[in-house]
């Protein structure tokens, strides 16, 4: 299992190939429908709610955290709900995503022009995934409760490379 750095590492994206698994490190947000709708529709008046440049979005909600955890329960949520939204995010620069599920051609297509990664993450795992989260801040979107934008960094994160930059896909073997 290889371990990649989402922001140290990014030189190294073409190592990675679909099909591998990787412990993912570094900085991610969080975004689901919602969110998603939301800042699709501020690129698109021009007025970005942050810069997405080289950033890793993961398809996900939390759940209230327990006593032992940052963060509660946080399993993927099957991405392709989002892909109407995704090439107009990956054109502004998002470099990675974390989620469940294949993807459509207009994402595959966008993924392979801006060199860009999908991971898929466990659906089920939400509990093992919050023991992986080692800071986490409500970013923006409060008023969208779990699907607000959370900002967390996390550590060893266990994913597989779903989609790599050249378009190879797990789903398409």
């Amino acid at each position: 299992m290889k371990s990649f750095h989402l922001q140290d590492d990014i030189n190294k994206i073409a190592e990675l190939k679909a099909g591998d698994t990787v412990l993912l490190s570094g900085n991610v947000f969080t975004a689901r429908d919602c969110a998603h709708k939301r800042i699709y529709n501020a690129l698109k008046n021009g007025n970005p709610p942050f810069n997405l440049k080289d950033k890793t979005v993961y398809y996900a909600g939390p759940c209230p955290a327990n006593d032992k955890n940052i963060i509660g329960s946080i399993g993927p949520t099957t991405s392709a709900r989002c892909d109407v939204y995704t090439p107009l995010l990956l054109d502004n620069d998002l470099k990675f995503m974390i989620g469940k599920g294949e993807r459509n051609d207009d994402v595959i297509d966008a993924i392979k022009r801006k060199k860009c990664v999908y991971f898929s993450a466990i659906g089920g795992a939400g509990a093992l995934y919050s023991s992986k989260i080692v800071k986490a801040e409500l970013f923006m979107y409060e008023d969208l409760l779990s699907e607000a934008v959370y900002n967390m960094e996390i550590k060893d994160f266990p994913v597989v490379v779903a989609i790599d930059c050249k378009g190879n896909s797990i789903y398409k073997r």
